[in-house]
């Protein structure tokens, strides 16, 4: 085929153009072959758990030429990522918001902006970015789940479970730690009914976690099935015996049962590893008030609302005092 001798020489100038400059960014502007062995060992060095020999490889693969074309959004994952690794969180935030401006659609640089933000306890930006993932993909489950935690983590249960609804509706067979938040959406408002039915699910799925067993205790207590709340506690303690909020929940459980004496005993083995805990202390004259010990009573409540006087612990202790003289 013949071509016309102007279009034959703009062929040839713009390739003599192309040619010279594509030394730094290959052909139509993708990373010479060089560069992509670069982004492997990057990827491979990050596999290898070599996480700061990853962020030297891939930032070298990403900045050394300035090219736009050449940020891939799986090179700015990894970077950000690696980041995480070290527990750089801020870099890797970093990392992700500018891959963001290159790649605003680009759902996973979406999720991982999304959960740093959650971890951060930057709820409202969370949000924001996860409802940009919802608007690209209304199905993805990474999405409704963050979703829905900012909004349990807000207080405003009702709408989380709406997003736990669609979450479940498309994951029935999702790990137990959602079935337990989704629990808790319900022990909050005081649906105990519901909070143990799906707690209840949890523990079918794994009955090693403390923590389900502690929501499933307070759903019982809230049922007035204090037997079955305690022994709920004790199985949570086998798991977790070193666990305090465990110790003192068992505390309050035994009070709150009217069990005065196994209360107080508890208490004060409680406080022989940590003496100046300040609700300890209070649950101790309170079981002693009750058991007519009132010297000692009045004695744990002068040092719980000297150990934390600005507490509610410690305001009730100060309130106590004046009301039992």
């Amino acid at each position: 085929m013949r071509y016309p001798m102007c279009l034959k020489n703009n062929f040839l100038l713009w390739l003599s153009v192309l040619l010279l400059s594509g030394c730094s960014t290959g052909f139509l502007g993708l990373a010479p072959a060089g560069d992509k062995k670069q982004y492997a060992r990057g990827r491979d060095l990050y596999d290898q758990q070599q996480y700061q020999e990853a962020v030297k490889e891939l930032s070298n693969y990403i900045y050394k030429a300035g090219n736009v074309k050449r940020r891939e959004a799986r090179a700015y994952r990894l970077l950000g990522a690696s980041y995480e690794q070290l527990g750089q969180l801020n870099q890797a935030l970093e990392t992700y918001l500018e891959a963001l401006e290159f790649h605003p659609k680009n759902i996973p640089l979406l999720l991982a902006a999304a959960s740093l933000y959650q971890r951060a306890g930057l709820t409202d930006k969370s949000q924001n970015l996860y409802d940009r993932v919802l608007k690209l993909d209304p199905t993805n489950l990474e999405a409704l789940s963050g979703q829905a935690e900012n909004y349990r983590t807000f207080g405003f249960y009702s709408k989380a479970r709406t997003y736990y609804d669609r979450f479940f509706e498309l994951n029935p067979a999702a790990e137990p730690l959602y079935r337990a938040r989704y629990a808790t959406t319900f022990l909050e408002q005081g649906n105990f009914k519901e909070a143990f039915i799906h707690i209840s699910m949890a523990l079918l799925q794994d009955a090693n976690q403390p923590d389900y067993w502690l929501i499933s205790a307070k759903a019982s207590f809230g049922l007035g099935l204090a037997k079955n709340a305690l022994s709920d506690l004790d199985t949570a303690l086998t798991l977790a015996p070193n666990r305090i909020d465990l110790q003192l929940y068992k505390i309050i459980g035994l009070y709150q049962t009217q069990q005065y004496a196994q209360s107080l005993q508890a208490t004060q083995q409680f406080l022989k590893t940590h003496p100046q805990n300040a609700l300890a202390l209070l649950l101790s004259a309170l079981n002693e008030h009750k058991l007519g010990y009132y010297a000692r009573t009045r004695r744990h409540l002068q040092q719980a609302a000297q150990e934390d006087p600005k507490s509610f612990v410690g305001r009730v202790a100060a309130q106590l005092l004046t009301e039992w003289k």
